[in-house]
């Protein structure tokens, strides 16, 4: 109830009695559930001197003490049998041990006693209320000395009464050790203390004055249920926000009320120590307006909470004496404020990291739910440096005072942001955050302005900390942006060195992913630097699934012939997509991953001969038939169309019409160094076809001429001597260099009837054993292999 609508005295005029009934009979005698949630005061209220009989700070004054009398022997009445009633039911319970309806009945109770004392016409603390405090308290102490064994529910209600009654008793020391010290002169005292009447205190300002001044300033701020709200002030601004506090969570509560409330109560802050206070429930309160796993935060939610977290910062920057942090004690000056002495710190329960985190959350979450191609999209991008430098910002808090938890959680926080960008959009999310920080803000830990060496500090840092998970993910970070700058090599060496392929399918599926895009990243990077075999290995695993999408995380997988997912799964599939901007392009991933296997196929084919069963790439070779197998096939439309054709024409000899086929294709634009890849790609083509048109024609040739193949593929005659001498000592090839005459000298090798017999033995025994440790290892193998980045319903 509002503090103003405390009533002072048994002295009031006729008419202002009559006034109060109406109130009353509207706020209390039927006050609807939600007004009780509202009303629950009790610890809030500035405690009363137990001699005082209906006395409250803010009242108005007046004469006529018979009508208030009456008043509140009508009012009292109703509320002392209600009371009475639940001391019965505790006794009752207390005599079987039903803690049950203990806790529902002293709950019942203790609302019945704060309304009474904190009504217009409030009373003393009843007696029989102490009395009932003491009593369970007794009866705690005694269960918790008997070692009888309590039912769940049972032994859980008791476990909640321990949690009130340290409160409860706290809040009512003073009367409880009056009670303890001589229970019967305690409980005589009643009577008598019925009759003592008080002279009205001195009035602080009547309802009416309290209501104009809040209109002075244009508006009246009403409540739930059309309340005018209290006035706040220096005297219940911590009962306000205990009220608040403890509200928070309830059925009933209106969190755009609570809120509108806690930015009152910033407004007329004064102190340090109450501006941290409303900050931390304030900034709790605004994401308890999303509480569902799949929404996100109001775009201008986010960025009030986002302003709040800051000025909170600030606050703790500019006032080292206090500290946030989780392992605080909480505070037992209730109601007052605190001035730490010189020199002293106080520490305040909450964790700036994880306001942080879900700020963070919700920031990935609005993206995953915005239209990617829409403006929005972009609008909405715009907020991660102010992101970014936030968490700058709670990691140099965390670094002073050494909270080593906070620290590794932002840092890993940050290598999300960073690790799959290129190095100028880092450096410039980076100067914006050095912009946007205040020059004595420094990380002790992260030193560097250049890109590759900053992610190399934060994970760095990461391996040094005992969470595991954290050293994965920052090893996965570190090798995707190592793999993003061309270093295959290193990349791979960090790959094998951390030993993660071998346990990767036990860590949880956000970690798979991340490991996913770290392989492919590493085909990608092994590409570019014309490395086609090692692409093609580090591809084949993800693309040769033919769930890319979900692997990566960049789509989910449509249940086929009318499956259906449970909604949960689902759900959780939505949640572990990457937004946008982070995604891998799967049609330049597929484009790579289909060359790679040309270069390596269409020779290997060649040298096999056309009955061969044997496949590199076992994608591939089923896209080349079923193009082999159409009628007709008009020209290529999209970027397989173009590999298909290309392979085709490589495959016999004719090299130009495979590289025309393959600089058609339009998504090589998206990578970096265009130009040097699609050289490279034309040299590739170049070797594969010539390997292949050998492999081929070999049989036909006594011998061909080193200058005449030189022309043929437009290569240097020495580069073509280079692969020949190559393939001949691999032994590929049978045949010699004559350098003298500059002519390959083919030995035709006819095969007698027993070798070709047992070439295709060696053949057939070879694919036994293959399928036979596929059964029986290889299939478990296989199976954890394919399921080892993705669980499916």
């Amino acid at each position: 109830m509002s503090r103003f609508f405390r009533s002072a005295s048994d002295s009031e005029s006729d008419s202002e009695s009559s006034d109060n009934e109406s109130y009353i009979s509207d706020d209390d005698h039927e006050s609807t559930d939600d007004e009780v949630e509202q009303e629950e005061l009790g610890e809030a209220q500035p405690k009363k001197s137990r001699f005082l009989k209906g006395t409250g700070s803010d009242s108005d004054s007046g004469d006529d003490e018979f009508s208030r009398k009456r008043q509140v022997k009508s009012q009292k009445d109703k509320r002392l049998d209600e009371m009475e009633n639940s001391i019965k039911a505790i006794e009752s319970g207390q005599k079987n041990n039903d803690w049950g309806r203990i806790l529902a009945e002293f709950d019942k109770l203790s609302l019945h006693v704060t309304k009474a004392v904190t009504g217009f016409d409030s009373i003393p603390v009843p007696k029989g209320y102490i009395k009932t405090i003491v009593d369970i308290d007794a009866l705690l102490q005694e269960s918790k000395n008997s070692k009888k064994k309590l039912n769940v529910t049972n032994s859980k209600a008791m476990n909640v009464m321990k949690q009130k009654m340290k409160k409860i008793t706290k809040q009512y020391e003073d009367l409880v050790a009056e009670y303890n010290k001589d229970p019967e002169a305690f409980m005589e005292e009643e009577e008598e203390e019925e009759i003592i009447e008080e002279k009205p205190e001195p009035v602080k300002a009547p309802v009416a004055q309290i209501i104009d001044e809040e209109e002075d300033d244009g508006f009246t701020s009403v409540g739930k249920g059309g309340k005018r709200m209290v006035e706040l002030t220096a005297d219940n601004f911590f009962s306000t926000l205990k009220e608040v506090l403890e509200n928070r969570g309830k059925k009933n509560t209106n969190r755009d009320d609570q809120i509108v409330t806690l930015q009152r109560l910033l407004k007329s802050a004064r102190s340090p120590f109450q501006i941290i206070s409303v900050l931390l429930l304030l900034i709790s309160s605004r994401f308890d307006i999303n509480l569902s796993m799949a929404g996100f935060l109001p775009v201008p939610v986010w960025k009030a909470a986002e302003k709040e977290l800051n000025l909170l910062l600030e606050t703790l920057e500019k006032n080292p004496q206090f500290v946030v942090r989780e392992d605080a004690e909480p505070l037992d000056e209730d109601d007052k404020d605190i001035t730490p002495a010189p020199g002293q710190v106080v520490a305040l329960r909450g964790s700036i990291v994880s306001f942080i985190e879900r700020l963070d959350d919700e920031f990935t979450k609005s993206l995953q739910n915005i239209d990617q191609h829409s403006t929005d999209y972009i609008d909405r991008l715009r907020d991660e440096p102010q992101l970014y430098t936030m968490l700058v910002r709670v990691q140099i808090y965390g670094e002073k005072y050494n909270m080593d938890n906070t620290v590794s959680r932002v840092v890993m926080r940050r290598i999300d942001h960073l690790y799959f960008k290129p190095d100028v959009v880092i450096r410039s999310i980076e100067s914006s955050a050095a912009n946007l920080l205040s020059k004595n803000l420094v990380s002790k830990i992260i030193t560097s302005e250049e890109p590759s060496e900053l992610i190399h500090q934060l994970c760095a840092y990461l391996y040094r900390q005992k969470a595991s998970a954290l050293r994965t993910r920052a090893m996965l970070c570190h090798i995707y942006h190592i793999a993003l700058h061309k270093q295959f090599y290193t990349a791979r060496d960090m790959l094998l060195m951390s030993h993660l392929q071998e346990s990767i399918h036990q860590a949880d599926i956000t970690t798979q992913l991340l490991y996913n895009r770290a392989m492919v990243q590493i085909g990608l990077c092994a590409f570019r630097e014309g490395l086609i075999k090692e692409a093609h290995a580090a591809l084949q695993e993800i693309q040769g699934s033919g769930r890319v999408k979900e692997l990566l995380g960049q789509g989910i997988q449509t249940p086929r012939y009318g499956q259906q997912t449970a909604p949960e799964v689902d759900q959780l599939e939505r949640q572990r997509q990457l937004p946008f901007h982070m995604h891998i392009n799967l049609e330049l991933l597929e484009c790579v991953f289909l060359t790679c296997s040309m270069l390596l196929e269409i020779p290997a084919q060649a040298q096999a001969g056309p009955n061969t069963k044997k496949y590199i790439s076992r994608p591939f070779k089923r896209l080349l038939d079923y193009n082999e197998r159409q009628p007709f096939s008009g020209p290529p439309e999209n970027t397989r169309d173009h590999i298909m054709s290309a392979a085709k024409a490589l495959a016999s000899g004719e090299w130009e019409r495979a590289r025309d086929s393959i600089l058609a294709i339009k998504v090589w634009d998206l990578m970096q160094d265009t130009e040097a890849i699609k050289e490279m790609l034309v040299q590739k083509i170049q070797e594969e076809g010539l390997r292949t048109y050998l492999f081929t024609y070999a049989p036909y040739y006594s011998t061909i001429g080193l200058e005449q193949l030189a022309s043929m593929f437009a290569l240097e005659p020495t580069r073509v001597s280079a692969i020949v001498a190559k393939l001949i000592l691999n032994e590929e090839l049978s045949a010699s260099l004559d350098q003298v005459s500059k002519v390959i000298v083919l030995h035709q090798v006819e095969l007698s009837q027993l070798q070709v017999l047992a070439l295709q033995f060696a053949d057939k025994a070879a694919s036994m054993v293959d399928q036979n440790e596929r059964l029986s290892t290889g299939g478990r193998e296989n199976q954890k292999n394919h399921t080892h980045h993705h669980h499916h319903s």
